[in-house]
């Protein structure tokens, strides 16, 4: 196909191209590429055209929705006069239309000119005008002058050169601050673009609301027409987001002319200004109102309904954020500073800056008590519940199951992120497409714990990366890494910039800084001391390392940084105009109104997380066989007493007490305290910053809680069942049981003593701050159990004492088997002079076994309850309840 035709002529939305073999063109959204379609469903660089020697070839550089020939998805194929190809859809997407030489026509142009048209839209479609713009909006057209253009060779950046300043002779400074020479004027960078007069004082394209740019496509509204929006390709708008539901909400214009929304029951919610409107619920929408669906946004425009879909084409910004904690101490100062679109940002600083608190501020998991953050011109504070799915956040632990493969642990956190209603193939399907949009496809059956430092950073962004968010924080990705790994991770943010997203990276590491489109330093006290190009820091700075400059800020920590930069030609470069915005009240919304819905029922939510906690300990053999041996040999050390549960055989014509009965039944309740503990001791702790994350996208509290509960709860119960198994064979048991028989009784008394020290484990895993204080509080816990049992010495009876040991699991615990076995007449009176000393929980009565092992389970209760409260503090201060 194709072979030895060397000119080949392309048409595409009314332009047309005479392409030169000597060269390779691309395809996509990026304005600054050579053929240009503004149409959602084609990625940023979608594909190229190139000759191969024999003939022309498309190859397909990743995109989201594909590219076909002939009706198949391809990633390489030859083309020549005559092949069918269309970008994002096999069916509708947009369509090249190749021919030879002959079959230019006239109106040819040279390939190496643009001639952006807006793309077409069918009726079958579901869009109302077949008119098309007659052109692209100006803010199409126009390159984006402030992202930096740098010289391409095999890898994307290794043209870039990073512009080191002279060393300056320092000269001591103003009064109590550094030595320095003062900002040198800064140097212009062969390699940057330059820059439009009205962008060099923000250093930032100004914030566009939706009425400050075209629409993506719009809709014609008729009188007492429904129109639904969703995922399905049955609906009036097909809106291709896996956020977006199969159908999603309805449009309907009322006679009286008005507009309703009526949501149907859409998993990740609809908005109306970034508040979501009740499930299945209804609202009146006016012509300034936005109606979020997953990426795409509407407005009424007249009889239109216009859509804007969020590509990453976004302005962002800080404004005036400061925060205080209790005792007004300021952690975060006055903090301004605007984001270009599509760019690596760089945030540095010493301890004690402020960048984690920074970093919490800009992704609303803790909004600022002064200032706002707007997102493409849109408050994320006030409009969190909708906004925050565009968001990706990568801590600075990974956010991973280590013990899963690659795939697995994808396919996970698909399932919960996801609606219910999306199909598992469409899950596989952009699984698939983000492991080879960050070349993990051949690690993908790899376990998680068996990758280096560099891929293990990238699964955590392919995770963020399955909901296609447009904003990408990164906390100290390459903490612990050497440097070329550092390199690596920095090399991949600077990749996913470049593809149509605005990454904002918290680093330690300035080896990597010259990939940033732009540096933001923090002083001490949290305040700004610079913002600008990273190649200018140093200069502006005065120092040649960035050791110097850490050096001063801990030297001269009273100095005023933030002063200095605010009156520096950089701050009327690149700050001033955001600055300048007044500083604006934020009324936030009531709780309710600001946590995002979920994104699956509870009951949906919880059989997944069961799941994937079974594949975790499954694929956990160590801890897999720790769990048979450690209730093997707690069992197996209480056949060493040889007794039965019984009365020792008679001696001078009277039965003699069998104290040995209590020290059994104390060997197994102490064993199965440890063992129930010891299961869940470390369970939150390990996966705290899993949870704080998947909470922040719509994760259940009481699913994830009642997950751990149940399969915790299995595993001690069978546990409990070795236990008993091993302890009790070699012993004669009492003829007859209260209840049912007795050693049903004396099992199902020590799997609720497991299940409620499991709980209690709970507890100590949600209070630690770190994994290894775990084991000493477990030691202690096992501890306490053995000495308020009532079986070493008399409980009961003692004022003070006896109330506390109430608080003990293994207290009613023995007292469970003590009514069973009857131990208050098998053991020894501790008043030799009193025969009848009976501890009262001992009565051998089915009632009071009923209340010893209700007592158990109760406090098993009250510790989930406790387990609930507490993880609260580890979850986005906007989620908490």
């Amino acid at each position: 196909m194709g072979h030895g035709v060397r000119e080949l002529v392309l048409e595409l939305n009314g332009s047309i191209w005479t392409l030169d073999p000597a060269r390779s063109y691309t395809l996509g959204r990026d304005p600054q590429g050579d053929m240009v379609l503004e149409d959602a469903r084609v990625s940023w660089r979608h594909a190229s055209v190139s000759w191969g020697g024999r003939g022309w070839v498309i190859e397909d550089h990743g995109s989201t929705n594909g590219t076909y020939v002939e009706g198949r998805r391809i990633h390489q194929s030859e083309i020549g006069p005559g092949s069918a190809v269309r970008l994002g859809n096999a069916a509708d997407g947009p369509r090249l239309n190749l021919t030879g030489p002959s079959g230019g026509g006239h109106g040819e142009q040279s390939a190496g000119s643009h001639q952006h048209a807006f793309p077409q839209q069918t009726p079958q479609q579901g869009y109302a005008s077949p008119q098309p713009y007659q052109q692209a909006p100006q803010a199409v057209q126009a390159p984006q002058a402030a992202h930096d253009v740098r010289t391409q060779g095999p890898d994307h950046h290794q043209g870039y050169q990073q512009q080191q300043p002279a060393p300056a002779a320092q000269s001591p400074g103003p009064e109590g601050g550094p030595p320095w020479s003062g900002p040198r004027h800064a140097t212009a960078d062969p390699h940057r673009a330059p820059v439009p007069e009205q962008q060099q004082r923000a250093g930032v394209s100004a914030p566009r609301a939706h009425g400050d740019r075209s629409p993506t496509t719009f809709h014609q509204l008729s009188l007492g027409r429904v129109m639904r929006i969703g995922r399905a390709l049955e609906n009036d708008l097909v809106v291709s987001d896996l956020q977006v539901s199969r159908h999603h909400a309805e449009f309907t214009a009322a006679p009286d002319g008005s507009f309703h929304l009526r949501d149907l029951g859409a998993h990740n919610g609809t908005y109306v200004n970034g508040q979501p409107i009740a499930k299945s619920g209804t609202a009146v929408i006016g012509a300034d109102d936005i109606v979020g669906v997953g990426h795409s946004t509407f407005r009424i425009v007249g009889d239109r309904l216009e859509e804007f879909v969020d590509t990453g084409e976004i302005s962002f910004s800080a404004r005036h954020l400061t925060v205080t904690v209790e005792g007004g101490k300021t952690i975060l100062r006055d903090v301004s500073f605007g984001v270009p679109e599509k760019s690596l940002i760089g945030v540095i600083g010493p301890s004690g800056s402020g960048k984690s608190t920074l970093l919490k501020a800009l992704t609303g998991y803790r909004p600022a008590n002064e200032g706002d953050v707007l997102y493409d011109n849109r408050s994320l504070y006030r409009q969190f519940a909708e906004l925050r799915q565009r968001i990706g956040l990568v801590p600075q632990d990974d956010i991973l199951h280590k013990e899963l493969t690659v795939r697995k642990a994808l396919r996970y956190a698909a399932k919960l992120r996801f609606p219910g209603d999306t199909a598992e193939a469409e899950r596989e399907a952009r699984i698939e497409e983000v492991l080879r949009e960050l070349k993990l496809d051949i690690h993908k059956d790899k376990k998680v714990t068996s990758l280096s430092g560099g891929q293990r950073k990238r699964v955590s962004v392919a995770l963020e990366l399955l909901t296609k968010p447009s904003l990408i924080f990164l906390d100290e990705p390459t903490s612990g890494l050497d440097p070329g790994m550092d390199r690596d991770v920095m090399q991949l943010l600077r990749g996913l910039a470049d593809d149509g997203r605005t990454v904002l990276v918290v680093t330690h590491s300035v080896a990597e800084l010259q990939l940033c489109d732009k540096l933001l330093v923090m002083a001490p006290g949290g305040s700004v001391a610079y913002f600008g190009p990273p190649e200018e820091a140093l200069n502006f700075f005065g120092y040649t390392t960035w050791a110097d400059v850490f050096s001063a800020f801990e030297n001269y920590r009273d100095y005023d940084w933030s002063g200095r930069w605010r009156g520096s030609q950089h701050y009327q470069m690149y700050a001033a105009d955001i600055d300048a915005v007044a500083p604006q009240p934020v009324a936030m919304p009531p709780a309710q109104r600001i946590r995002p819905p979920k994104p699956h029922s509870w009951g949906s939510q919880l059989w997944t997380l069961m799941r994937r906690y079974v594949s975790v300990i499954a694929s956990d053999k160590g801890f897999l066989g720790l769990m048979v041996i450690l209730p093997a040999v707690l069992g197996l050390v209480s056949v060493v007493i040889p007794a039965d549960f019984g009365l020792a055989a008679p001696d001078d014509g009277k039965s003699r007490f069998n104290g040995d009965a209590g020290t059994i039944m104390l060997i197994l309740a102490v064993g199965m305290c440890f063992s129930g503990a010891a299961n869940s001791v470390r369970e939150l702790i390990k996966e705290r910053v899993i949870y704080e994350r998947e909470r922040a996208t719509g994760l259940s509290r009481s699913a994830y809680l009642m997950s751990k509960v149940i399969v915790l709860g299995l595993i001690t119960a069978f546990q409990g069942v070795i236990l008993c198994g091993i302890g009790f064979a070699p012993r004669a048991l009492p003829a007859e049981g209260l209840i049912m028989p007795p050693a049903l009784e004396l099992c199902l008394v020590v799997i609720a003593l497991g299940f409620t020290s499991m709980m209690f484990g709970l507890v100590i895993s949600s209070l630690v701050k770190t994994a290894e204080k775990t084991m000493p509080l477990l030691v202690m816990f096992a501890i306490v159990q053995v000495v308020f049992t009532g079986i070493l010495f008399k409980v009961y009876g003692s004022p003070g004492l006896e109330q506390f040991a109430w608080l003990m699991p293994s207290r009613w615990a023995i007292a469970g088997a003590g009514t069973t076995l009857d131990l208050g007449r098998l053991m020894p009176p501790w008043d030799p002079k009193n025969p009848g000393d009976l501890d009262p929980l001992w009565e051998h009565s089915a009632s009071q076994w009923g209340i010893n092992v209700l007592v158990l389970i109760v406090m098993g209760v009250v510790c989930g309850i406790v387990v609930a409260r507490l993880l609260r503090r580890h979850e986005p201060e906007v989620m908490r309840k």
